[in-house]
């Protein structure tokens, strides 16, 4: 299909023009350099998670697209989170248990972060002032990089008990596991109850479960599904006020995890636009911007950290990575992490009808803002991962026939992905 062609050689030309060039699209991490357009550098492994990954890829090529036609509604559900939770595992255990415990162990992470922390009002009030890179003490680049509501959840798996750098990442993973059934119960609850079905095995074996295990930014994108799984029902009539003030509180959640998911309102009003259920914007964007309103009790101020963020962004490694390869090698590596099927279920997307129609284009202008923005250049296989679930829905446009093909093809990348790169997320 042209457009899997063109998918492929847009990533391509994001891997070779740097390679070829000598351009110097983002710093070296250590003594390595790094592969671009990803944040991780060239090192073939295998490990502890390698063969139930590839049990579980041949299962699913075989097995997947049919139990996804033919199962009870409930039990799809069901084995789409255990399915998720397994293909998940597999793949970052290929690093072994360090696959698990690496990446929130950072200390770039918010995990050891989290661990000094002993009062709530404190951190709030003096949050902004951290921020500058020029500050006393200041905060370390992804606590820096977001308001405080990422770095409270994990306070919060600490004083669970869940703070040591193995149990947060399966803690997380667990959470990431979620993310696919969230979205089958939005789709179903919208009337897109064959979309979901035939989206299903998509949405589980998705390359980007490379990313999605122990990635904050996984966590974030639990919390988006969920509240979109609440909007949806509060776009019916039953209850409805109700259900859209507990999806705007799970929206507002999300604005407190990061600067850059108030796009994610973009999806929302594709959801409530495919449904005319405009009705549910005003509970639910209250609820929302209550929840964003209770630090600045405290002292912090959202508006005043979003300043304090670009600030620091532009004096740090912005300056290092040029807007004139970022600009649209940050689309070659939403290709890499979603899959190039998905790109090809996009050319096709107006055969969805409404809502999910609404839903896969409020996905891509939310993508295609904060691409613009430039506020991130690179390091986007976290930061897109919100979006990809909803772009996914997608591949339910493709032809049957091609669906076990599709599939394999998505599989086998993130076994590549997983297999050829030391990957940072």
């Amino acid at each position: 299909m042209p457009v899997i062609v063109a998918a492929l050689a847009l990533v391509a030309a994001a891997v070779a023009v740097p390679a070829l060039s000598g351009w110097n699209v983002h710093p070296r991490h250590g003594s390595h350099v790094a592969l671009a357009p990803w944040h991780g550098w060239w090192e073939p492994h295998i490990g502890p998670g390698t063969i139930p990954a590839l049990l579980i890829a041949v299962m699913a090529t075989v097995w997947a697209v049919g139990l996804a036609a033919r199962l009870s509604w409930r039990w799809l559900v069901l084995l789409s989170y255990a399915a998720s939770l397994g293909w998940l595992l597999s793949l970052a255990l290929v690093d072994g248990p360090s696959g698990l415990s690496r990446v929130l162990g950072n200390p770039h992470e918010y995990l050891q972060t989290a661990r000094h922390v002993d009062a709530i009002g404190p951190l709030l009030a003096s949050w902004v002032d951290h921020v500058p890179l020029h500050s006393n003490q200041h905060w370390p680049t992804h606590v820096a990089g977001h308001p405080p509501g990422m770095l409270l959840f994990f306070v919060g798996l600490d004083r669970l008990g869940l703070g040591g750098d193995l149990a947060a990442g399966v803690a997380v993973t667990a959470i990431a596991a979620s993310i696919a059934p969230a979205v089958l119960i939005t789709m179903r609850r919208v009337g897109a109850y064959e979309v979901a079905r035939r989206a299903a095995p998509f949405l589980v074996f998705t390359p980007a479960a490379v990313y999605l295990a122990v990635s904050a930014d996984a966590v974030m994108a639990a919390v988006a599904a969920w509240a979109m799984a609440l909007l949806a029902r509060g776009t019916s009539r039953r209850h409805s006020i109700v259900w859209a003030a507990a999806s705007g509180l799970l929206f507002g959640v999300l604005a407190l995890m990061s600067y850059g998911m108030v796009l994610f309102g973009v999806v929302a009003l594709g959801l409530m636009a495919g449904k005319r259920a405009f009705r549910a914007i005003i509970p639910c964007g209250l609820a929302a911007a209550a929840v964003v309103l209770i630090p600045a009790h405290f002292g912090f101020w959202w508006p005043e950290g979003f300043v304090a963020v670009r600030s620091r962004y532009r004096e740090g490694i912005a300056s290092d990575r040029p807007a004139a390869y970022w600009m649209w090698a940050n689309l070659a590596l939403l290709v890499a992490t979603a899959g190039p099927v998905v790109a090809a279920g996009l050319t096709r997307v107006r055969r969805l009808g409404q809502p999910s129609l609404g839903v896969v284009l409020g996905a891509v202008w939310a993508v295609v803002i904060a691409d613009v923005s430039q506020m991130s250049r690179g390091e986007v296989e976290r930061i897109w991962l919100p979006f990809i679930p909803w772009l996914t829905i997608a591949t339910a446009t493709l032809p049957r026939r091609w669906f076990r093909l599709a599939l394999a093809s998505q599989l086998l990348l993130a076994l590549a992905l997983q297999h050829l790169l030391y990957t940072s997320w």
